[in-house]
Formats: C-alpha cells, sequence, structure tokens
C-alpha cells in the first residue's frame, strides 16, 4: 500500500500541509518539528515524489552545469570533479539534482546549453569557466535566465553573480615569491587566451616581472591546452630556447604534472635544474616528484558557493548581484629553491 503524506500527518500529529514543507525545507518550521515529521517519514518507508512536486511548483529542481570542453578533456584535469563535488554539495543541502552538458566545440555546447533551457530541464545554469566573447552568457542575459559564473565574467561584471579567486593576486604573489628566491627567467605557461582566468594569471606574472625590473621576454610566454600534454609541449619548446628559463609559474596543476614529468624524462632535476608552481593544489601535488609548490584555491568552495548562489536567485529572482572571491593560500612544497641553490622550499 502506497504511504501517502497524509500518513506521515497523522503519525507526526501535524497537518499535511507541514509535511509539504519540512520536506521543502521551509525554515518557518521549527528544528523539532522537522525531526518529527522526518522520523515518521522514515517510519513509514515515506519518499517525497520530487516529480509532482516540482510539477506543482513549475520549478524542475534541477542546477545545469556548463563545461568549457568535451567531457573526455574537462574529466583528465581533477579541477572539475572538485568543483563539482562542491556543486553537488550545495545543491543537495536545497534537494537540487544536476544536469550536465558538454561539447567538443563551442558551438556544440551552446547548442546543449539552448536544449537544455529551452526544453525546460533546469531552474538555473552554473558555468565552469568565463570566456570572452562567450555566446552562452549573452544567450542567458537575453532570455534573462538564471546563472552564476565561475571565474570572473569578461563583460557586465557588475550584473553578473559569479564565484572567482584574486587570480591576478594570485600570479603576482607565486611569481614575486620566484623572484624572491633569485629567479630572474621566469617562464609562464598559461592555458587558452579565450579564457578570463589565463589572461587574469598571464597579467599577475607580467606585473611581478615588469616590477622587478626584469625584462618581460615574449618567448617566455607560453599557452597550451589545461592538459598533461600541453604541460609537456611547453617545457620542450622552452628548453630548445638559447636561455631556458630557471623557474616557472603554470597556472594548472595537470600542465604542470605533465612538465615534471617531461622533465625527468629529459634527465632535468626539480627544483635543483629549474622550480616550477602552479595553481589549483589538487591532490595529486602532493604525491608527485617532487611534490609541488602550488596555491591552493578552495576549489570545492568555488562550486559550493556557486550552487548555492544559483539556487538563491532561482527561488528569489529579486536577489542581488553577487560578486563572491574565494580566498587562495600557497601550499609551499619541494620543488622550489633559490636559483642556481637546492632547498627544500
Amino acid at each position: 500500500m502506497t504511504v501517502t503524506i497524509k500518513d506521515v500527518a497523522k503519525l507526526a500529529n501535524v497537518a499535511p500541509s507541514t509535511v509539504s514543507r519540512v520536506i521543502a525545507n521551509n525554515p518557518r518550521i521549527s528544528d523539532k518539528t522537522k525531526e518529527r515529521v522526518k522520523a515518521a517519514m522514515e517510519e513509514l518507508g515515506y519518499h517525497p515524489n520530487f516529480i509532482a512536486r516540482s510539477l506543482a511548483n513549475k520549478s524542475t529542481q534541477s542546477i545545469g552545469l556548463v563545461m568549457p570542453s568535451s567531457a573526455d578533456k574537462v574529466f583528465q584535469n581533477p579541477f572539475f570533479p572538485e568543483v563539482i563535488r562542491g556543486i553537488s554539495k550545495g545543491a543537495h543541502e536545497k534537494q537540487y539534482s544536476l544536469h550536465m552538458s558538454t561539447g567538443e566545440t563551442e558551438e556544440e555546447i551552446f547548442e546543449g546549453l539552448v536544449q537544455m533551457v529551452q526544453g525546460g530541464r533546469v531552474d538555473g545554469v552554473v558555468l565552469l569557466y568565463s570566456r570572452f566573447d562567450d555566446k552562452v552568457v549573452t544567450y542567458l542575459r537575453k532570455r534573462n535566465f538564471p546563472f552564476v559564473v565561475i571565474g570572473k565574467p569578461y563583460k557586465h561584471i557588475e550584473e553578473i553573480t559569479h564565484v572567482d579567486n584574486d587570480n591576478y593576486r594570485a600570479s603576482k604573489e607565486i611569481t614575486e615569491y620566484l623572484i624572491e628566491l633569485g629567479h630572474e627567467r621566469i617562464a609562464f605557461v598559461g592555458g587558452n587566451l579565450n579564457f578570463v582566468v589565463t589572461v587574469d594569471r598571464l597579467l599577475g606574472y607580467e606585473n611581478a616581472i615588469r616590477n622587478a625590473g626584469l625584462p618581460y621576454r615574449d618567448e617566455y610566454v607560453s599557452h597550451e591546452e589545461f592538459l598533461q600534454e600541453g604541460g609537456q609541449e611547453a617545457i620542450t619548446d622552452l628548453l630548445s630556447l638559447e636561455e631556458p628559463p630557471t623557474a616557472l609559474v603554470v597556472a594548472d596543476d595537470l600542465m604542470a604534472l605533465g612538465i615534471l614529468g617531461k622533465l625527468a624524462e629529459m634527465g632535468k632535476v626539480v627544483p635543483d635544474d629549474i622550480s616550477v608552481i602552479s595553481f589549483n593544489n589538487v591532490l595529486l601535488t602532493e604525491i608527485s616528484r617532487p611534490p609541488l609548490t602550488s596555491v591552493d584555491i578552495d576549489i570545492f568552495r568555488l562550486g559550493y558557493e556557486a550552487a548555492k548562489s544559483l539556487i538563491q536567485i532561482t527561488e528569489n529572482p529579486n536577489e542581488s548581484v553577487k560578486r563572491i572571491i574565494v580566498p587562495y593560500k600557497i601550499v609551499k612544497r619541494h620543488s622550489c629553491s633559490e636559483a642556481g641553490k637546492v632547498s627544500l622550499l
């Protein structure tokens, strides 16, 4: 026999409407009442019909996730599973599900988003990237459809809720750290220049170099995909220069891990021959050889704050625009040393 809300209400000695409010996590219901209703639901084996609830509320109770590229590429990078873990946590707290969209090209990504939005599959969208002149953002703004960006929007920054780190400052700080260690030939390995995060980190690096009175060398700046192969290609080119760099600022840990592997193949020792510092502080950085100095950008929190902000917007269209800056910290390990010397840091 099917258990209904009325059965739960009778056992918990409350009105059926109170049970509905508990299921919706209404803040007006006391914790004591919520506990009593949930205990009754568990005892009776009652599970809410979220499909029916969504139809009644004209809500899908679902968040859309838009990736920057194909699934086979993004999931090679540990950043994405971790940021999705944060999004999932924020969504789960409000009983929202996730709907993911990827594509091989920008056009496929856009088409997937349009299908998701026009098909009424989601209440709002989290963009897991920020790209220059992105027609996804233009489309969402034109339709006035709820969305949140992980990263700094290229345009309309005061009108778009976004969650980000201070990537410019972080990149400047780690470049200055290498300069303090005595390095003068410092290269930058970044990702695609179509992404705002790449440009912010490049500008931080450039500013630190110029402020220190060091020459800014175009040949020391390399841009590849955020993959191990991208890092391997970059370091091969950089070490072929007449004056190769003695230190690297790398915009992504996965690229840095590719660099470490390639350097080992080439017989180069890190940090004796070259120092390496990167971004994201994914788990693999602790067990790499050597353990990698990296900027911890708190990936989980980026995702969690994005989900929480999006749900607030979907539930309250008048929610004010937010700019949430997640703090970062530099985790010093064993991939950096003083120029020309061996050091633990």
